[in-house]
């Protein structure tokens, strides 16, 4: 019964003004004023995470369309021309083994973002820094498993959208080294890193995890292995609300909006309390404690 600005048109018009607010931030960094800098830093590292991370996770669901056909012309768009990543690769990780088998020890247990080598600091302070690097380097070792046809298109849409970032910074911005062009790129790229690589820890590992022989009904597999964080305002534009407050609920309906997730969150709540299934809440500070004080656990 909700109307389409309730499933889609909301996200879909945060994620058009994360793409109208590019020309700002840009133009404010030609600016010789430590203040317009900043400004444009933090409105080019906002959107960039915007349109990487939310773009991408509800293109990934289809949840921004009801179309098949704009749904992978979509998928494409936040995947490979924004984050650099595979789309194809993207999606199997995600719906078809995270969601599938959600803290199924060796299929959707968040085994990607495991890191042994590196010690609690390093990993929790240090690493996130990385993630914008690694990121493509990922998508192109796994280019080698794509057929031909697919491994260029995504090939070619990788090169365009980081090629396209950096021609707006020595052509818009008015950069006049090409180094000082990359240092700002992996700046705005790494603006949001830090809780982008927590968020994705902080829900899933360290709740219960299950045997591929031995796994519980959905229901229960959703409940127990998933964690909602409180509401965070720049956490919320940046990474919407499937991923912050409402990921119980995005579990349980992939398929819905970061919008419809939060509408429905009162009633996934009291239901769950009403049939004594756990509703796991907790705050981003004391997750962030328990990982680095169990961190090897």
């Amino acid at each position: 019964a909700s109307s389409w600005w309730e499933r889609h048109g909301v996200d879909c018009a945060i994620l058009a003004l994360s793409l109208l607010a590019l020309p700002a931030g840009f133009l404010c960094l030609r600016a010789h004023n430590i203040l317009a800098f900043a400004t444009g830093i933090t409105i080019l590292g906002v959107c960039h995470y915007t349109l990487t991370v939310k773009g991408s996770h509800l293109a990934t669901h289809s949840a921004l369309t009801e179309s098949k056909r704009w749904s992978k012309i979509l998928m494409i768009f936040f995947l490979e021309v924004c984050t650099a990543f595979s789309a194809e690769f993207a999606k199997f990780n995600h719906v078809n083994l995270h969601h599938v088998y959600t803290n199924v020890v060796g299929l959707g247990d968040s085994s990607t973002w495991k890191v042994p080598l590196l010690n609690r600091y390093v990993y929790m302070f240090l690493g996130p820094l990385l993630v914008p690097i690694i990121t493509p380097l990922v998508a192109l070792e796994h280019l080698r498993k794509e057929e031909p046809r697919t491994a260029l298109r995504t090939l070619g849409f990788i090169c365009l959208g980081l090629y396209s970032q950096y021609w707006l910074f020595m052509n818009v911005s008015g950069f006049k080294n090409p180094s000082s062009a990359l240092a700002c790129m992996l700046l705005t790229r790494s603006l949001l890193a830090h809780p982008y690589l927590h968020v994705n820890i902080f829900q899933h590992i360290g709740l219960p995890m299950f045997s591929p022989d031995k796994k519980p009904r959905r229901i229960h597999m959703m409940t127990l292995g998933v964690l909602n964080l409180p509401r965070q305002l720049v956490l919320d534009w940046a990474f919407g609300h499937s991923l912050i407050s409402c990921h119980v609920e995005h579990h349980l309906f992939p398929w819905l909006s970061d919008h419809m997730c939060l509408k429905v969150k009162p009633l996934v709540s009291k239901f769950l309390h009403e049939k004594q299934l756990p509703y796991n809440e907790d705050s981003y500070l004391a997750r962030f404690q328990l990982f680095l004080s169990r961190y090897e656990e």
